[in-house]
């Protein structure tokens, strides 16, 4: 689902949310039992009155982490390293049963859940699980520490329990464990964000400012980026494993631009007081929005699970020069659904012929081929300057006054 506007306000006795939703597709949510899975999902975590007014259709899956290993993945991000991985895990006769791959800057990250080929359950053989984990750490690391505090690349069998959060959650949390979030300095500004086309097209896809509210006590942060399902998701989770608690947010979107304002406090209390801990938000959030912003191709294939599949698709992709930036690899039904992100190993430029041959040398899989970042940019370009630049202005504006009326009166 995609969040069109969102509110949260808080005082010592209530908490109010309110979501104004739809679907991928930007239609309304109709059915029944899509809303019961959210109503279930919620009161799983409090058990308090919740009520809804539109309904949409969404289908469950099995708990794979209750049913299959699961293994948590970071290492030095390079072309051809999700192929190696998937060669290990072949090698060693693990079925894929889910997977889900980030890649940002020089960092990967990934959390996959694997069952014996054999048997199709959990492997349990101590022996044969260190020989997994050993292979996979060596294809991950490359020798060079991951940062400063001497963390290296690794890979870690999850227990019996599995995952103590949401796979995507997690990926977040490795990244940012891993800081993939260093290399070009963020910007800490006191300015509302402005995102612009040309600055998209640079590859500048998030604006993040850090503002004060020194009256009621908070520090506001304000992020401006392009549009995408699960943006609110990305930016609530890094916040909060950066250990801060969000008191009032405000969400909006408008055309192919989305402006988020939260604000937060530290858990212990305290307002953002100096620029190290600003400038750590700023580059954490950006970081936390780029991470699943993936340019290039994306590439499609559902069929039946089997063996060794994940190994020879990954490997003629890297043998037609192309790498996986991010992949998605879950059961839907009775199949497979296999989501790849690639790009040129070389130039990150993709050539449409490339993909046409790595479709003909994978027939008859069914293969499908979608340019996410030209559909992307295309949108962008229809959209009227005035208009963006109106957005950002009514933006600030609405900002300004909900500040007032509820007594948020920023200042330096």
């Amino acid at each position: 689902m995609v969040y069109g506007r969102y509110g949260l306000k808080e005082n010592p006795t209530v908490v109010v949310y309110v979501f104004h939703v739809r679907d991928q597709e930007g239609n309304k949510v109709y059915s029944k039992k899509a809303i019961n899975y959210i109503e279930q999902a919620i009161c799983t975590r409090d058990p308090r009155r919740f009520t809804v007014t539109r309904l949409n259709e969404l289908a469950s899956r099995p708990d794979v982490a209750a049913h299959y290993t699961g293994i948590e993945m970071i290492g030095h991000n390079r072309p051809g390293i999700f192929s190696e991985i998937s060669a290990v895990l072949a090698e060693h006769g693990c079925s894929v049963m889910e997977a889900h791959a980030w890649s940002h800057k020089d960092s990967l990250a990934c959390v996959a859940f694997v069952s014996d080929e054999s048997t199709s359950s959990r492997i349990s053989d101590p022996n044969r699980l260190a020989s997994i984990q050993d292979h996979l750490g060596t294809v991950l690391g490359p020798g060079t520490s991951m940062d400063e505090d001497g963390r290296s690349a690794r890979a870690h069998l999850l227990g019996p329990d599995g995952l103590t959060s949401h796979p995507e959650r997690r990926l977040h949390q490795l990244m940012f464990a891993s800081k993939d979030f260093d290399g070009q300095p963020g910007q800490v500004s006191t300015a509302f964000p402005m995102l612009s086309l040309d600055g998209y097209k640079k590859g500048t896809g998030a604006v993040v400012s850090v503002d004060r509210c020194n009256d009621k006590g908070y520090s506001v942060v304000n992020v401006e980026c392009v549009d995408r399902p699960k943006l609110m998701f990305d930016t609530v989770c890094t916040l909060t494993d950066m250990q801060f608690n969000v008191f009032h947010a405000s969400v909006s979107s408008r055309g192919p631009f989305a402006c988020q304002e939260y604000y937060i406090r530290h858990r212990d209390g305290h307002m953002l007081d100096t620029l190290d801990e600003r400038c750590l938000v700023v580059k954490g959030v950006k970081a936390a929005v780029e991470r699943r912003t993936c340019e290039g191709v994306k590439l499609e294939l559902c069929t039946e699970n089997t063996a060794g599949l994940l190994s020879y698709i990954t490997r003629v992709l890297r043998e037609n020069g192309l790498t996986v930036t991010q992949a998605d690899i879950a059961m839907d039904g009775d199949k497979m659904k296999n989501t790849f992100y690639v790009q040129g190993i070389s130039d990150n430029k993709i050539d449409m012929d490339v993909v046409e041959s790595v479709r003909r040398e994978l027939d008859p899989l069914p293969f499908q081929v979608k340019d996410d970042e030209l559909l992307s940019r295309g949108q962008l370009e229809g959209e009227p300057v005035a208009d963006r630049n109106g957005f950002c202005i009514l933006s600030l504006l609405r900002s300004k006054i909900e500040r007032l009326s509820h007594g948020f009166i920023s200042s330096g």
